[in-house]
């Protein structure tokens, strides 16, 4: 199974729906969406994309969607989506309107290019090419069919909420699990990534947008996942008081360093647009740290949904697979599957990208 260990954008997704586009008398704040990403945005790209060659895709099977849809649908999580714009329909199915927005986003998505990584010699599993550059493009042959002229094209996209990533996360697994040393991976691919995203944010800002979301990536090494796949023996590689992983942690902390600054930057070269940075990385170690505090009663760091181990994670046995089960209540678990976050998790962080403190400026705050 790819190595996609990070939380799709369930609650934000869903929330901006209910709340964003009934705001302020009856006047929406944002009028569409378009997201890019990967398993913390996708509501079905992966499976269309893959079930012609997999037989079994374990996010397309029960427990997946237990808790809001009571059946899979493709999401990552035990959930819904989260920004909400009347359920952003995944831009690969058929016989949809997009006249609300499309959700790009796919399954192990990478910011960089699969041509990239094949001509370094670094496997990508699945060898899909949905990478940031593609979705863009999913995008450009979408735009005839929701305007007709460039002029069109930028009154529509100016109320639009553009969302850009999470990227870089499923980047840095394929990196790692392919010997790169975490210093090269900072010296060399983190540049690359944020360049890749930053170039992104000003294509969407030359068609017209105005409002573009730049999600960090999460403390990867607080994931069950990587708890379990890269475990060691010294006590010193663990942060004490979240039991995370120090150094996949430095390394988030690294790339989020980069891509604020490089957010910084497009802020002051496009002043009329809104460029906001959404803070992944705070809230989750807060849930690592305390999580009682927030409700989660099971702990941040043993997965709802798996096949066993200290972290419920079982590489053998994933969710989704017949040796995996999971916990009666997703709530009191901030992680779903070892990957992905839960419902309750990511409701939580998104009422903090809406209305602030974890998204720089806050989504609603016009």
């Amino acid at each position: 199974m790819a190595f996609s260990p990070f939380p799709a954008l369930f609650s934000f997704l869903f929330l901006l729906s209910t709340i964003v586009l009934t705001a302020s008398a009856g006047k929406p704040t944002y009028t569409s969406a378009f997201v890019f990403g990967n398993s913390y945005a996708d509501t079905g790209n992966y499976v269309i994309l893959e079930s012609p060659v997999l037989s079994v895709i374990p996010t397309n099977r029960p427990p997946y969607g237990m808790t809001f849809f009571h059946h899979p649908t493709g999401r990552c999580s035990d959930g819904r989506e989260a920004l909400g714009l009347p359920f952003l329909p995944p831009s690969l199915s058929r016989n949809e309107s997009f006249r609300e927005g499309a959700n790009f986003a796919v399954t192990s998505a990478t910011a960089l290019d699969l041509a990239f990584y094949e001509a370094n010699n670094i496997t990508i599993s699945p060898p899909i090419n949905s990478s940031l550059i593609v979705q863009l493009g999913w995008f450009e042959a979408l735009k005839p069919s929701l305007c007709n002229t460039a002029q069109k094209c930028k009154e529509l996209f100016k109320d639009a909420l553009f969302i850009v990533g999470e990227f870089g996360g499923n980047d840095y697994n394929f990196l790692e699990a392919s010997g790169i040393s975490l210093e090269q991976v900072k010296e060399t691919y983190v540049p690359k990534i944020v360049k890749t995203i930053s170039k992104a944010v000003e294509k969407l800002i030359n068609e017209g947008g105005r409002t573009v979301v730049v999600p960090g990536i999460i403390p990867s090494g607080c994931m069950p996942s990587k708890l379990t796949l890269y475990a060691s023996k010294n006590k010193m590689d663990y942060d004490p008081q979240t039991g995370c992983l120090n150094k996949f942690n430095n390394l988030s902390k690294y790339h989020n360093t980069m891509l604020r600054a490089a957010v910084e930057g497009l802020r002051r070269k496009y002043s009329h647009a809104r460029i906001i940075y959404a803070d992944y990385y705070t809230p989750l170690i807060q849930f690592a740290t305390k999580p009682a505090h927030f409700g989660f009663s099971n702990g941040a760091i043993r997965a709802c949904c798996g096949g066993g181990g200290p972290y419920n994670f079982n590489p053998s046995a994933v969710c989704g697979l017949p040796n995996a089960t999971a916990c009666k209540d997703p709530s009191t678990y901030v992680s779903w599957d070892g990957f992905h976050l839960t419902e309750a998790s990511n409701k939580y962080i998104a009422t903090t990208w809406l209305t602030g403190p974890y998204a720089h400026p806050p989504i609603l705050n016009h």
